[in-house]
């Protein structure tokens, strides 16, 4: 284990480790913003729902060109600018004091994050042997997990419910990120194969291509579905906790609830990848999408703070399963040399995350956060509508491998 982390590349050991830090930051303030709107500004849930939407709004309006840019111009120009921009965004948010300012640094907040995170994933597939590509994902996502274990903690000791003084912090931090990719790529940029600018795909070839293929198609409509379910737990959940009178504090339950979340993560992660690795790929998102669905009506049930913990925990197993694979199931689906359009595409996803505040907000305004049930079976029955793509996607990758491996056979049968 020592020697294979020794192999791995010194820039995805910058990538990795920002991620932590930049996701312990970030976790002290954006969870908390939808209670913010709520209780500080006195937005109503579906003005806050519409105000959440737009980062992942934005994120899929643009997350295709990211990773697209990031193959013709190359991944450094990208990262860089995304993430000097991204720190002034933070700035943006600390400052503001009106709805509208919260939803324009929002939506900027979701086009910086969608053109950085598929950009710098591709970065680490470029720089990774195959042999050491699922090790170093999963390090990544354990990174992000590792910062979320405390950033909410941190962020309830600075008020982040009732001030938005942590964006600050969230800035700083994203400003000396930024800084150590510019003196990693000076030190090791010059050796980095990164972009392709004779074989990358024209923009409408790429469409097409990525639009045709057959297995990743259901995989991206699936995972649509998922992300719905998921994005729930930062923008509903929240909101639900916050205005429901059954719950004292919902602030502080819902600061624990994220703790408990990533301490989850990072105690099932590698387990779920060891019992996954030789498994058909699709398998742990199909496993997951039933895990989370299953979660929302736990949380719509729930009188008190113990079940809410036990559905954290199976929501948390099912985000582990979904996610800690869906870079290297996008990795094996996609074309060595569009990799930044494939992981740039597959962020069409966060279209769910576009409706779960908008669904949840409408919900909470129809019914009241008094009928928890009410409110999260729609919630789970919309989230289970992922299933049967993820089952269609499974069997046609099936299909596909099988076919390519009679064709090896063929091949080297012909050869003898």
């Amino acid at each position: 284990m020592k020697q294979t982390l020794r192999h791995i590349h010194p820039l995805a050991w910058t990538i990795i480790v920002g991620t932590m830090f930049g996701r312990l930051v970030t976790s002290m303030s954006i969870p908390f913003l939808s209670i913010y709107l709520t209780k500080v500004l006195g937005a109503s849930p579906t003005q806050t729902g519409i105000t959440i939407a737009v980062s992942s709004l934005a994120g899929v309006s643009i997350s295709f060109y990211g990773g697209y840019i990031s193959d013709i111009i190359g991944r450094k120009k990208v990262m860089l600018v995304s993430i000097f921009s991204w720190a002034a965004v933070f700035v943006g948010f600390a400052v503001a004091g009106h709805l509208w300012v919260f939803l324009v640094v929002n939506m900027l907040n979701g086009l910086c994050r969608a053109v950085f995170e598929p950009t710098s994933r591709a970065l680490l597939s470029d720089i990774t042997p195959n042999e050491h590509k699922l090790l170093v994902f999963n390090l990544r996502y354990a990174a992000v997990n590792l910062g979320v274990v405390f950033g909410p903690i941190i962020g309830l000791k600075l008020g982040a419910a009732e001030s938005t003084s942590p964006f600050l912090i969230a800035a700083a931090v994203y400003i000396a990120y930024g800084l150590i990719l510019v003196l990693q790529f000076a030190v090791h940029g010059k050796n980095l194969q990164t972009s392709s600018r004779a074989q990358a795909p024209r923009l409408r070839e790429a469409l097409t291509v990525t639009g045709r293929d057959r297995v990743f198609l259901p995989i991206l409509i699936g995972t649509i579905f998922c992300v719905l379910g998921y994005g729930h737990f930062g923008s509903t959940l929240a909101q639900y906790l916050a205005l429901n009178p059954h719950f004292a504090n919902g602030g502080k339950a819902f600061s624990y609830m994220l703790s408990l979340n990533a301490i989850t993560v990072l105690v099932v992660q590698f387990p779920v990848v060891r019992t996954f690795r030789h498994m058909p790929p699709v398998i742990p998102l199909i496993l997951g999408n039933v895990c989370v669905s299953v979660s929302m009506i736990l949380f719509g049930v729930a009188g008190g703070l113990p079940l809410l913990m036990f559905g954290v925990v199976l929501f948390t197993v099912g985000e582990v399963l979904l996610f800690t694979m869906m870079d290297m199931l996008i990795d094996r689906v996609a074309k060595p040399e569009w990799k930044g359009t494939y992981f740039g595409t597959i962020g069409f996803n966060g279209i769910g995350s576009v409706l779960a505040p908008i669904q949840g907000g409408l919900l909470l305004d129809q019914m009241g956060a008094e009928h928890g049930l009410a409110l999260f079976i729609p919630l789970a029955l919309s989230t289970a509508l992922g299933l049967p793509f993820l089952l269609t996607a499974h069997r046609r990758l099936s299909a596909r491998e099988l076919s390519i491996h009679i064709q090896s056979v063929e091949g080297k049968e012909k050869a003898v």
